[in-house]
């Protein structure tokens, strides 16, 4: 253990029932036996009285538990303190252990990061943990607790051992040159190269599934003004996110609601309606609408079923990653294609949400295979193919050998296992603090 010994609440802030504080480093026992009298026996709740070492004063009753290194969380020795979550409560533990000699507040992600630093996490698996504490939906919440358990970490390892022992072979072919070696290493190496890469490519080739799912489906709602878009959107958000009005350009900008569809995250934007001859203004909205409907995942084509010759209008827009929705089949038929809903009277939005359900599914779904989830591990992978690929085709060993050993390094940045002191504080520095 090193430095100094760090505590922050693990809980979040406002009133609760229950709140923990943790306590991490070399100090952690003695902060413990300074304000419980004591320490108790590993990983055992006992209830003391918590007393401000400086005044004497009693600041609560609670659970304290002792969890020496590196049986621990972070591989230090940690302490925790389980107190009643009021404000006043917190904020006199925290006092009383700022108090203590080489004690300080803990910086966002501190505790993952000593965690990572002491071998108890990879890289992959402490994202795993912020996902995890960032997780809305339960699919969400899956991909995390997979990435937590190591799953995608085991595929780069797997991959940097495999490449590592033919890295190996063709080392061997140029240090050795004398010895009774196979004539030809360089044609195995290739052969192990190209079948890693095309493993990597495949991985690669998921729609960016992993990502999409950790940020959110982004659904666009576009079409022409008075359609009903707003409408929709607040029917499916259960609440007015939306100005809803009769007079035509009421939208001017991009409004976005986060849903939570059947377990998939959803990021459903409102955008202006389209239509020629608008003013300064609405003219940008209408700018903004058709670029969020180019770099959204999914659209949905909102038209008024009162006025079904508005479909031609909108040909260009239509693809199979449009879903047409005939809004107002309250007050007309539904057209023979796409859903009719009613965003007035509900009618059909149970059609819609389940369509949605399914079409977000298929894009986002992934199985029980590991996902790349990152965009970092996404540029790691691109560098290793690129690296395989130079190998494939080399005719010099040692430039083949060189190519090997930065694919394997650019698989060691995924796990953090080379050159990541760089990337430490863009990983953690979004963490909350306490974790």
């Amino acid at each position: 253990m090193t430095g100094r010994t760090i505590f922050a609440p693990a809980t979040a802030r406002g009133r609760a029932g229950v709140a923990v504080v943790r306590v991490s480093g070399p100090a952690a026992g003695a902060s413990l036996a300074a304000i419980a009298g004591g320490v108790p026996a590993p990983r055992t709740a006992h209830l003391a009285a918590l007393v401000d070492p400086a005044t004497g004063e009693t600041i609560d009753r609670g659970l304290v538990l002792w969890f020496p290194g590196p049986a621990s969380f972070t591989g230090e020795d940690v302490a925790e303190f389980h107190v009643h979550g009021g404000p006043a409560v917190i904020s006199g533990l925290l006092a009383a252990l700022g108090r203590l000699a080489d004690c300080r507040m803990a910086e966002p992600g501190e505790f993952t990061r000593r965690a990572f630093l002491n071998g108890k996490l990879d890289l992959t698996q402490a994202e795993g943990l912020g996902d995890l504490i960032a997780a809305e939906t339960a699919a969400q919440r899956r991909q995390a607790l997979g990435q937590m358990a190591g799953g995608f970490a085991r595929i780069a390892e797997d991959w940097a051992l495999r490449l590592t022992r033919t890295l190996a072979h063709v080392e061997a072919a140029i240090d050795f040159p004398d010895e009774d070696l196979p004539e030809d290493l360089l044609g195995p190496a290739r052969a192990a190269a190209e079948a890693l890469e095309r493993e990597i490519r495949a991985r690669l080739a998921d729609g960016r599934r992993g990502e999409i799912l950790r940020d959110g489906l982004s659904v666009a709602l576009i079409g022409p003004p008075n359609s009903g878009k707003s409408s929709l959107m607040n029917a499916l958000a259960g609440r007015d996110a939306a100005i809803v009005s009769a007079h035509a350009g009421t939208t001017r900008d991009v409004i976005e609601v986060h849903l939570d569809l059947e377990g998939y995250p959803v990021i459903l934007a409102d955008t202006a309606g389209i239509r020629d001859g608008a003013d300064p203004i609405e003219a940008e909205g209408i700018r903004r609408a058709r670029a969020r409907a180019e770099a959204a995942d999914l659209r949905l084509l909102v038209l008024d079923a009162t006025r079904p010759a508005h479909v031609v209008d909108f040909v260009a827009l239509r693809d199979d990653a449009t879903v047409l929705v005939w809004n107002k089949t309250d007050l007309a038929p539904v057209p023979p294609d796409g859903l009719g809903v009613s965003a007035t009277t509900g009618a059909g939005m149970g059609d819609l949400v389940a369509a949605l359900a399914v079409r977000a599914e298929g894009l986002l779904a992934s199985g029980d295979a590991p996902v790349v989830t990152r965009e970092r591990h996404r540029a790691a992978l691109e560098e290793c193919a690129a690296c395989l690929g130079r190998a494939i085709v080399g005719r010099d060993p040692a430039l083949v050998a060189e190519d090997l050993r930065l694919a394997v390094r650019a698989l060691g940045r995924i796990t953090g296992r080379v050159d990541v002191e760089d990337l430490l504080d863009v990983i953690f520095r979004d963490f909350c603090i306490g974790k």
